[in-house]
């Protein structure tokens, strides 16, 4: 167990190191969103930096953060660059799943290419009106001791940055479901950023499509081996996007608020940066970002429980029952913040505008990108979902789900 000045420590240490890079990140932050220009020279300076391997053990090479000091690092991230954060989702989860799994030579070989730089992108969305639950993603014996994969998926965030691509298939020998761990730079696989959202514009989400793509029989993974609070896991990125757009909106708009020239004949003071009511403004917005980040941090430490349960499983030191439990918790958590936080940080993004008047709107300040930003993440896992699973437990004691897939309703 990490000791709490341990992990001080260490997330001060590493906030030290990322610092710079996060600095660097938020400069540009604007001009990328509204040019729609790619991060890669971003997220290749994290990856070079470490970022991606903070979970990994010291004695792997990594950082050996903890979950809630990932977190923390990814709001200030989000704060800098949501868009940066969300790019980073499926490269975490998938990190997140080789740390508990088994120990060996599979294991080894993931972490010390995570500490090389390597990244992980997501490709788990079905293209068109696929039934709910099918995959038509597979993944087939080339009849040489390897496989091969066909499928188009969409949403495929982060994957344009990505050394491995993360993708849900089935295999066409088995029917089993598989995460196929697939090298990106192969012919086989082609990556477009057509996602047209207006928000997450430079998330490198887009269209993966793979025609007989090579996989090695060992990056097939069993889905259900899958790391168990994987679901709660992916939702708290998005939560932790949302809590650092509203740190990085408080930023912004304080920063226009005291640089302001002009102010009203009826305003309630002749310096805008002294107006109580605009004051009022950017506090409410703060009191929001402060309530997103604690909040975030409470369900990062139901994760670390998960994370911890998962080890102790694999120990023998204590039952299944005992670590569904946990998950359970994690994943009722998630949901919580999630019907609390989509609310909570969209009006407060909204509301942060009543602070500057029209300027506010100027297309060249790009102010807008925090909410665009914030309503694209929350319109994820769509939280009116959660509020009634959450109704359920709490009366009948209905658990959650801790998976389940999209597709057509016919």
């Amino acid at each position: 167990m990490t000791t709490l000045a341990a992990s001080r420590t260490r997330l001060a240490e590493l906030r030290q190191r990322f610092a710079p890079i996060f600095g660097r990140i938020a400069a540009g932050a604007a001009d990328r969103d509204r040019s729609g220009q790619l991060p890669r020279t971003e997220i290749a300076e994290l990856a070079a930096a470490g970022f991606g391997a903070v979970r990994v053990p010291a004695s792997h090479g990594g950082a050996g953060a903890t979950l809630p000091e990932l977190f923390e690092l990814l709001v200030e991230l989000a704060a800098a660059d949501s868009n940066i954060a969300q790019a980073l989702r499926a490269h975490f989860a998938f990190v997140e799943d080789r740390l508990v799994s088994a120990d060996g030579a599979d294991r080894d070989r993931w972490l010390a290419r995570f500490v090389a730089g390597e990244l992980v992108g997501n490709s788990w969305t079905e293209v068109g009106t696929v039934k709910v639950g099918d995959v038509i993603t597979k993944v087939t014996p080339d009849g040489q001791g390897g496989f091969r994969i066909n499928g188009t998926k969409y949403y495929s965030t982060g994957s344009i940055f990505a050394d491995w691509l993360d993708t849900y298939a089935e295999r066409t020998d088995t029917g089993q479901r598989v995460i196929a761990a697939v090298n990106r730079h192969q012919p086989g696989v082609a990556l477009a950023d057509d996602w047209d959202g207006f928000g997450q514009r430079t998330t490198g989400t887009g269209t993966s499509t793979f025609s007989d793509a090579v996989v090695a029989e060992e990056n097939l993974i069993d889905f259900e081996t899958r790391f168990k609070y994987q679901t709660a896991f992916y939702q708290q990125v998005l939560l932790a996007v949302l809590a650092g757009s509203a740190l990085g909106a408080e930023r912004d708009f304080a920063a226009e608020l005291k640089n302001r020239k002009r102010t009203f004949s009826h305003a309630a003071a002749n310096v805008a940066a002294e107006d109580p009511q605009l004051l009022q403004v950017i506090g409410e917005v703060s009191a929001a970002a402060f309530a997103s980040a604690a909040t975030v941090e409470r369900v990062a430490q139901t994760l670390q429980a998960a994370y911890d349960s998962a080890l102790a499983l694999n120990a023998g030191a204590i039952t299944a029952d005992e670590d569904e439990a946990v998950n359970d918790q994690a994943e009722l958590a998630s949901a919580q913040a999630q019907v609390v936080l989509t609310p909570l940080v969209l009006n407060a993004l909204t509301h942060a505008f009543d602070a500057l008047a029209a300027s506010a709107t100027s297309v060249s300040k790009n102010l807008d990108r925090h909410w665009r930003n914030a309503r694209t993440a929350g319109n994820h896992n769509p939280w009116v979902f959660k509020a009634r699973l959450i109704g359920d437990l709490a009366v009948n004691g209905t658990e959650l789900p801790r998976i389940w897939a999209i597709g057509a309703s016919k």
